[in-house]
């Protein structure tokens, strides 16, 4: 395990309180930990395949779900190198230890903890992927303002992600099950590039964009981009 990685974050870092959003994070935690003993594809774009992981690296995925991502990160960093996963989803953090034993990964582990409060110290992650997790997030502000603090300087994220093309209607947006099925919590992409900007990210770049389509009550889009500290 590696000791100077994994602690909680400082007394600088944003504090979450998960009541806050406990609707939408129970839901959420039950949706998954449903769809962890299934074969349902849980991804809505492929951030690991512009990743490039480097031999050495330390790397975060978030919403780690069955930990097929952290498996594959595992292997291209190497013995020198250290994956998280993140998740909150009791069913899925239990399917991926499972296969990470069931693979001998010894260089991951899995972890449990909110998307606004990453138990990750400062400047200490050289790549954080996520593939439609952090639409679910209440505060998307504070998992951006999060992951740029765990990353090292020059570090980067590729996230694959859903916006939405019009504001959501606060019926939807407010619902923790329409939260939980990754559609009512998708902000516009104005909002989304102003938070990436607001953290301090710089060299944006678009991989992948997809046209406008209907999901649920709302028109979103997919898209992966990356960014740099």
């Amino acid at each position: 395990m590696q000791e100077n990685i994994q602690n909680n974050s400082n007394s600088n870092s944003p504090q979450f309180n998960p009541t806050q959003s406990g609707g939408a994070s129970g839901a959420i935690n039950e949706r998954y930990t449903q769809l962890s003993e299934t074969s349902c594809c849980l991804s809505c774009g492929g951030a690991i395949n512009h990743a490039k992981p480097q031999l050495g690296e330390i790397c975060v995925d978030l919403g780690s779900g069955r930990g097929n991502d952290v498996i594959r990160l595992a292997e291209e960093v190497g013995e020198e190198g250290y994956v998280y996963g993140i998740d909150i989803s009791e069913g899925m953090i239990a399917k991926a230890k499972a296969n990470l034993g069931k693979f001998e990964v010894e260089n991951a582990e899995i972890l449990k903890a909110e998307l606004e409060n990453l138990p990750l110290q400062n400047d200490s992650v050289n790549l954080v992927i996520s593939n439609c997790t952090i639409n679910h997030a209440s505060n998307k502000q504070a998992v951006w303002n999060e992951i740029f603090r765990i990353l090292k300087p020059e570090g980067r994220f590729i996230v694959s992600d859903i916006y939405a093309t019009s504001p959501i209607a606060d019926e939807y947006r407010n619902d923790p099950v329409a939260i939980a099925e990754c559609w009512a919590g998708a902000v516009t992409k104005e909002e989304y590039l102003t938070a990436l900007e607001t953290a301090g990210f710089k060299n944006l770049l678009v991989y992948e964009e997809s046209a406008p389509y209907a999901k649920g009550q709302a028109e979103v889009a997919s898209w992966t981009i990356e960014g740099r500290k």
